[in-house]
């Protein structure tokens, strides 16, 4: 190599070094959460520095909260049951923006650039599927369909994928909303698509899991359980994992839907499972109030931690950790390989306890959820610290009565005697 050529060439590594230091914060800045729990293992997690939070809070949105919180570059998007969609400011829980949707909301936000896709169920009669642009905050389009939205879209280039409880999954274009294609798999469609090279995998009340091809919903094959399908399957080493209201989950394999294996959970599976496949453990809840982690690669039973109420929501991943909501109305946040539990946080201090159906998610070592109290919450991951609920100053106030009626009974008593 010439020595002009040898100094083009340290130019040109130069040039490309500079162009990285560049764009790397940028990349890192734009995290899409374009599914149900991010990712296609569900793990409810970005890799971020979470240490900007400096204040645990708690934020009111006066309603129920079903839906689960999407998140990027320092914001949470989270929908209450009354269709406020808000805009909420990691640092200290203030809303950036809210919009009102038309219908109540039971499907969870996903984002992608400056576009956020969430459907809606009006008055049981149809469903629109919403394009909000988070920039210029303005209404991008909506699509309507015959029934409710309760499936959490999908995204995946410029097509997303939803179900809807008319029993049909449907394929968009993400810029005008028209429709690629429709599919009728039957039953309701309350399962969110996963997508993997090409193929969409969803599930339904009708009790049958199916892969579809992505670009015209054609069916690729069909796995039928043992009763209705209302959880979202996540997918690893060529596997699909997928409970039912059976008490079952399911691993198929992902080419063919043929059965791997399946593990008996005791009683109905809602919750969507999380993979951890480094570690080969797969986490997922019951109505048996268990939270149960089995190895990914055969089903072989690991442990199983008990709740007080259904576990109904994904458990998230992070660090060491598996964290997740029950409905007796407690966070928890357990060693992932043995768990052991390393927090228990109750924000209705049990007097005023609202179950968690809402599942979380974790930015860096912080934790958000909600909760049918109709408040979200952050959480300190690292440290394991968790906010003052407003529920402790009302069981405050109840306890002072309680003892306050308490003893002018016994003052009464007394008075009497005399």
């Amino acid at each position: 190599m010439s020595k002009s050529m040898t100094n083009n060439f340290k130019k040109i590594l130069i040039g490309m070094a500079i162009l990285a230091i560049f764009i790397n914060p940028i990349a890192g800045a734009n995290n899409n959460w374009t599914m149900f729990q991010e990712n296609i293992e569900h793990t409810g997690f970005i890799e971020e520095a979470g240490d900007f939070v400096s204040n645990l809070w708690i934020h009111g949105m006066n309603n129920p909260i079903l839906s689960s919180p999407a998140i990027q570059d320092k914001i949470i998007y989270l929908a209450s049951e009354n269709g406020l969609l808000e805009a909420i400011n990691m640092e200290n829980g203030d809303i950036n923006w809210k919009y009102q949707l038309n219908g109540s909301v039971q499907a969870s936000p996903v984002v992608k650039g400056d576009n956020l896709f969430i459907g809606t169920n009006v008055d049981n009669n149809k469903g629109y599927m919403y394009s909000y642009n988070i920039e210029n905050k303005k209404l991008s389009w909506k699509f309507e369909v015959s029934k409710p939205i309760e499936s959490t879209a999908t995204l995946t280039n410029d097509t997303i994928y939803f179900g809807a409880d008319n029993g049909k999954i449907y394929a968009l274009n993400t810029n005008d909303g028209s429709k690629l294609w429709e599919k009728e798999i039957g039953g309701k469609v309350k399962s969110s698509p996963t997508y993997v090279d090409g193929t969409v995998y969803v599930g339904s009340t009708n009790g049958v899991v199916f892969a579809l091809n992505g670009n015209d919903g054609s069916p690729i094959w069909n796995y039928t359980a043992g009763d209705q399908v209302v959880a979202s399957p996540s997918y690893g080493d060529g596997k699909l994992y997928i409970g039912s209201l059976d008490g079952t989950i399911y691993s198929l394999n992902g080419s063919d839907g043929s059965l791997a294996w399946k593990y008996d959970l005791g009683n109905k599976v809602n919750s969507s499972a999380s993979l951890d496949l480094r570690n080969n453990n797969l986490y997922v809840g019951s109505d048996s109030d268990n939270l149960t982690c089995l190895d990914t690669r055969d089903g072989t039973f690991k442990w199983a931690y008990k709740t007080g109420g259904d576990v109904r929501t994904t458990p998230a991943i992070y660090e060491d950790k598996v964290v997740f909501g029950s409905n007796d109305g407690t966070q928890y946040i357990l060693n992932k390989y043995t768990g052991n539990p390393e927090l228990t946080y109750n924000p209705g201090t049990y007097l005023f306890n609202s179950p968690i159906t809402s599942s979380s998610v974790v930015y860096g070592d912080v934790i958000f959820f909600a909760g049918n109290d109709g408040y979200l919450y952050s959480l300190d991951g690292d440290k394991l610290n968790t906010p003052i609920s407003v529920f402790v100053y009302y069981a405050i106030i109840v306890i002072t009565v309680v003892l306050a009626v308490i003893i002018g009974l016994i003052a009464f008593i007394k008075r009497r005697r005399k």
